[in-house]
């Protein structure tokens, strides 16, 4: 059975899922098959990633019902603008064979183009016309989340933030959740910097599991949706097995302990990149 979580749109996602982000194209379809048939029911991707045909495919694949497999996919920067963000929804529409998917993101805020509340109201065109089920944002900090929230009625869905045991954003994570926001976690694993860290490695062995299996439960347990990526089998098994083991009050509040607000990735608040 796959774990779900509640969207402020009255739908479910899967709380655990597979990230396209740095799979090559030529090895998508088949990675993707291979993650659903093994259990996994979402399945994230982007225009950017370049590899949408792939992840199209892979779901077909799979064998799967189409109802039974959670697609994602996000308008890029570039493609910002109402009349511009409809063209590339379309776009990846039509990359993926898909005539519509589960939740279409906004990639990134680009604070200084100053397009994404235009964007945002394309994602809800795009939603009351039935090309994606559910929309929502990534990258988006509180400032834009209320901006686009105030001037449109409409909360986004999902919010997919990076966070990690080194970056937790609580402040942005109690945000969502006054406003029914689910948060969605991407680089999970933090590049590996916290596999280390005492308190995992503490929890590793009382558990186990691996450093990314307690880390990746840690997710589970703050009550975010996580999507972590693999293209090797085992890998992709062992990010699966998250459900047979729980992590302590105390071992949540030592992995609390190594929060250092330190970025894998872009500062959205300066991230413009076409």
């Amino acid at each position: 059975m796959t774990r779900t979580l509640s969207l402020n749109d009255g739908r479910q996602i899967p709380q655990l899922g597979f990230g396209l982000w740095q799979v090559p194209a030529a090895i998508t379809a088949e990675t993707t098959a291979t993650a659903l048939r093994m259990g996994y029911r979402l399945v994230d991707g982007a225009a950017i990633y370049g590899n949408e045909q792939g992840q199209g495919e892979g779901i077909r694949r799979s064998g799967l019902p189409r109802d039974q497999v959670f697609v994602t996919t996000k308008v890029w920067n570039s493609e910002q603008g109402f009349d511009k963000a409809v063209r590339a929804a379309e776009a990846s529409l039509t990359r993926l064979g898909l005539d519509h998917v589960d939740l279409l993101l906004i990639h990134w805020p680009c604070p200084a183009n100053d397009l994404y509340l235009d964007t945002w109201r394309a994602l809800i065109r795009l939603r009351d016309s039935g090309r994606a089920l559910s929309i929502g944002v990534s990258n988006f900090q509180e400032p834009q989340l209320q901006r686009i929230i105030g001037e449109t009625g409409v909360t986004p869905a999902v919010n997919q933030i990076e966070i990690n045991p080194r970056l937790q954003q609580a402040a942005l994570r109690a945000f969502h959740d006054r406003h029914g926001i689910v948060t969605q976690s991407w680089t999970p694993l933090g590049q590996g910097r916290s596999f280390g860290a005492a308190p995992v490695q503490a929890a590793a062995r009382r558990t186990g599991k691996s450093p990314a299996q307690v880390i990746l439960r840690w997710h589970i347990q703050i009550g975010a949706s996580v999507i972590p990526r693999s293209t090797r089998e085992a890998g992709l098994a062992e990010n699966l097995a998250l459900f047979d083991f729980t992590l302590t009050d105390a071992e949540m509040a030592a992995i609390a302990t190594l929060d250092e607000g330190a970025r894998c990735g872009p500062d959205p608040a300066q991230f413009n990149m076409a």
